[in-house]
């Protein structure tokens, strides 16, 4: 295929075609985006949907240039195009609005903007950049402050300005990226139904990553669904329901694949939550009165798309977050995962991105492993940590959960994702005596080996009586492993069944918030 160097001339009016074809890129064994095509028309609002590690952001980084595809191509006004970087990409008229925000914060809005451009000058003269700012201020379809400095701005207006910073650089591709995760619903439709408007004019094409069923529904035209990085459909929103959608999201009913299981006849409640509610970061609720109990020996799998709650949830029962209201019981006690808590009541847990969760990055494996246990017998006297005990319990583990690491003294940073989490996963389950198990995602982005690996460590602690919290967007995964399914949608319980009497039409339309 030819390869076009030249910019498109992106002062036109009408917004250029985007083509991705039979795009894949690999990261070693982990194949991130398989032979996926997605046709983004000039003048419409385009959904890319697909539950967290589907390929959505491997897709548009490959668009951007942060990534070079290992094969595939890009083309924009129907020619081939050559993107090493986010430059290359800006000079063809495409930008991208990131999920956090890029602007710097003790800059005021104009600074921000001025020097966003490629060809800033050296020297600047403000008082002239001050007048053709002005000047498209007034033609954007939102207005922020120019004087303003970043650290000033409201959540919402750090978004505007975001998207501002796009369309005062020209661009006629917008790449959104979860845009309205730090908006109100409010604000989210009226950032939204400005920038349809824009469309509707024919003066952007929008290619938006979102999780939120109701914003596409409202303002996109067209939508490209993936699953496990392949292409899984597309359509046109007008004739697609919510739950196609979800669907094509989580895929074909396929049955669950039998693993062996022992049945426990004494099962008594181990984590019972009580109405419990949480909020977001940005101060969002998240988490509305929500109770649960997860017996001994069985596993509870919670179903969700992504950012329905769930993260919060996990994070108020690991003690990573602070509940608004509610109550966690653990054997009947009132439980704050204090470190105490966790110790006495045998609370273990397994979070979504070990890396950053549940990892000291610039510490060893041998002492990420030791975290649980560095300050008690045999790995700790008194005062004084025995590293011979926690390098030699090290070694065990690593032996025992197939950690490949090139010594127990490498940083755990270096090792690859499903390494970490074997790492992880070692030391939260080789405790004799766990009563709970909190695992959150726990083979997002693992191999075919790593996932039966982990799959089998989590229902062997089942069997052995272990009350097993599995939270997954990965359906396939809890209808293999749970014996309870519930469904999560808006921070809210919206299905609750025993896997063998699960109805996948009823888990299809309850995630997709019907």
């Amino acid at each position: 295929m030819t390869i076009a160097t030249t910019p498109l001339a992106i002062e036109t009016e009408a917004p250029p075609e985007l083509e991705v074809v039979n795009m894949t890129k690999q990261f070693g064994k982990l194949v991130a985006l398989d032979n996926v095509s997605m046709l983004l028309k000039p003048g419409t609002f385009h959904a890319l949907l697909g539950e967290n590690g589907a390929g959505k952001s491997t897709l548009v980084k490959c668009i951007m240039g942060f990534y070079r595809p290992d094969q595939g191509d890009v083309l924009i006004g129907k020619s081939a195009r050559t993107i090493d970087s986010p430059r290359d990409a800006q000079r063809y008229g495409v930008g991208m609005v990131y999920q956090h925000f890029t602007s710097v914060p003790a800059m005021t809005v104009a600074e921000n903007l001025v020097l966003s451009r490629i060809d800033s000058p050296a020297l600047i003269n403000w008082k002239d950049e001050y007048d053709k700012l002005s000047a498209f201020m007034a033609t954007a379809p939102f207005r922020v402050p120019l004087e303003l400095p970043i650290s000033q701005l409201a959540a919402g207006q750090k978004q505007k300005l975001e998207i501002l910073k796009q369309l005062y650089l020209k661009s006629k591709i917008l790449i959104l990226d979860e845009p309205t995760s730090v908006l109100t619903p409010d604000e989210a439709d009226e950032v939204l139904g400005l920038i349809r408007q824009q469309v509707t004019a024919g003066k952007l094409s929008v290619l938006i990553i979102t999780h939120k069923f109701r914003e596409v529904t409202s303002f996109a035209d067209e939508v490209t669904v993936l699953r496990k990085g392949k292409f899984a459909g597309t359509g046109s929103v007008k004739d697609l329901s919510v739950s196609d959608m979800a669907e094509m999201m989580m895929g074909e009913r396929k049955e669950p694949q039998p693993v062996s299981k022992v049945t426990h006849l004494n099962a008594v409640p181990v984590l019972e939550a009580r109405d419990i509610h949480a909020i977001k970061d940005s101060g969002l609720p998240a988490v509305n009165g929500l109770s649960l109990t997860v017996h001994s020996g069985e596993i509870v799998g919670i179903a969700g798309i992504s950012g329905n709650g769930q993260k919060e949830l996990v994070e108020v029962l690991a003690g990573q977050r602070s509940p608004t209201s509610g109550e966690v019981l653990v054997n009947g006690k009132p439980y704050k995962a204090t470190r105490a808590e966790m110790y006495s009541n045998k609370v273990f847990a397994l979070p979504e991105e070990p890396l950053r969760n549940a990892c000291v990055p610039h510490m060893s494996v041998a002492e990420n492993m030791a975290l649980r246990t560095f300050d008690r017998p045999p790995q700790a006297k008194g005062f004084m940590l025995i590293l011979n005990a926690i390098r030699n319990t090290a070694d065990t583990l690593i032996k025992q959960f197939s950690v490949k690491t090139p010594s127990p003294e490498t940083p755990i940073s270096n090792l690859s994702g499903g390494n970490v989490q074997r790492a992880v996963l070692a030391r939260e389950l080789s405790s004799e005596h766990i009563n709970l198990l909190i695992a959150a995602n726990p083979c997002f982005g693992l191999d075919f080996a790593a996932v039966e690996f982990i799959h089998g460590q989590i229902v062997e602690a089942r069997n052995r009586g272990v009350a097993v919290l599995l939270v997954s967007e990965d359906l396939d995964e809890l209808l293999k492993l749970s014996d309870r399914l519930i469904v999560i949608s808006g921070g809210k319980f919206s299905y609750e069944s025993e896997i063998a009497k699960a109805d996948f039409s009823a888990i299809s339309h309850s995630m997709a918030g019907h």
